[in-house]
């Protein structure tokens, strides 16, 4: 491999942890568009516990209705890529809070994605999280917030 083409792997690397990087930061925000705007136009989102969303119409719909109102903080790490010319996957893990129904929730899980170079810009083609817990605090942000309130 020249070190042209290992400046190229590496610049496309470091774009596609950039990916995760800054859709962490959107959620927390609450910036729909700019979180669609990391996924390719026929994008898709697999949560898990319903039906696939895709495409940016229906992305921008399911994003509004799931961060509206509530206090979601995702925590992305441990980012692995496989690339493979125009296309990749990887693995990210996730440590989350949340709130749901006015208790604070902590979770773990991951990311299983496929990325896709278009027009030289990487973008999230499909992003399949894997949540493998969320459970209630006892004591935690909501209950702390609510007495600072007081």
């Amino acid at each position: 491999m020249t070190i042209e083409n290992t400046l190229l792997c590496l610049l496309d690397l470091e774009a596609i942890r950039d990916l995760a990087r800054r859709y962490a930061p959107c959620v927390w925000t609450k910036d729909v568009e700019a979180a669609i705007a990391l996924f390719a136009e026929d994008g898709e989102m697999n949560m898990g516990d319903r039906p696939s969303i895709k495409g940016h119409p229906a992305l921008r719909e399911a994003y509004q209705e799931m961060i509206n109102g509530k206090l979601l903080q995702p925590f992305v790490h441990n980012h692995v890529i496989d690339l493979d010319g125009n296309r990749a996957t990887g693995t990210c893990y996730l440590d989350l809070r949340v709130t749901v129904d006015d208790k604070a929730m902590i979770g773990a899980g991951y990311y299983n994605d496929t990325y896709i170079k278009s027009d030289g810009i990487w973008k999230f083609q499909a992003r399949n999280l894997t949540l493998v817990y969320l459970v209630p605090i006892t004591e935690g942000w909501v209950q702390q917030s609510a007495r600072q309130a007081s």
